[in-house]
C-alpha cells in the first residue's frame, strides 16, 4: 500500500457517504450501523478512493459493515488490502473472527471474500426484501438473501 495512505475518521469527521453508498443502497440503510462503526478510509493523495466500517457485534467477532473501492480504482488489489487491514485490526484487538454480509446476487463479492479466506456460514432469509423500501436487483436479479461469510483468526 506504499501509495495510498489509510487511516481512521474521528467520531467527528464527516461520514463519507459519497464512498459508503458504492455498496450499500441507501443513507437510511448506513445509518443502521454507522454510528457504532469505525470507519477507515484509503486515499491516493488526497482523493479518498476506498472505504471500510468495521462494527464489533461482541468480544469476540468483528464484522465488515461497508467495504467500497471507487470505479476507478478497483481490481487494483485495494479491497484485499481493506480485508487484510480489518484482519490485522481483529488480531490486534483479540477478535477470533471476522464476518462479512453480502447478497445472494452478488457474486463477484462473494468470491472476492471466499478468495480473502472467507468461507459461507450463514442465510439471512429475505433480508433485502425485509430492510429495504423497494427491491433492489444486482446481475439482473432481486436481491432477496444476505449471505454471512466467517473468516477465523488465528495469531
Amino acid at each position: 500500500m506504499e501509495k495510498f495512505t489509510f487511516s481512521t475518521l474521528n467520531s467527528d469527521s464527516e461520514i463519507p457517504y459519497q464512498l459508503l453508498l458504492l455498496a450499500d443502497e441507501t443513507q437510511e440503510a448506513i445509518n443502521k450501523y454507522i454510528f457504532n462503526s469505525t470507519i477507515h478510509i484509503v486515499k491516493d493523495g488526497t482523493e479518498d478512493i476506498a472505504v471500510m466500517a468495521l462494527h464489533k457485534n461482541s468480544d469476540t467477532e468483528l464484522e465488515i459493515k461497508n467495504i467500497a473501492v471507487i470505479e476507478s480504482y478497483r481490481n487494483q488489489g485495494i479491497g484485499s488490502i481493506l480485508i487484510n487491514k480489518a484482519k490485522e485490526i481483529a488480531l490486534q484487538n483479540h477478535y477470533s473472527s471476522l464476518l462479512v454480509g453480502t447478497s445472494d446476487t452478488g457474486f463477484q463479492q462473494i468470491r472476492f471474500y471466499e478468495r480473502n479466506g472467507f468461507i459461507k456460514k450463514a442465510v439471512l432469509t429475505n433480508f433485502f426484501i425485509e430492510n429495504y423500501p423497494s427491491p433492489i436487483y444486482e446481475n439482473g436479479k432481486q436481491m432477496k438473501d444476505m449471505i454471512i461469510l466467517i473468516h477465523h483468526l488465528s495469531e
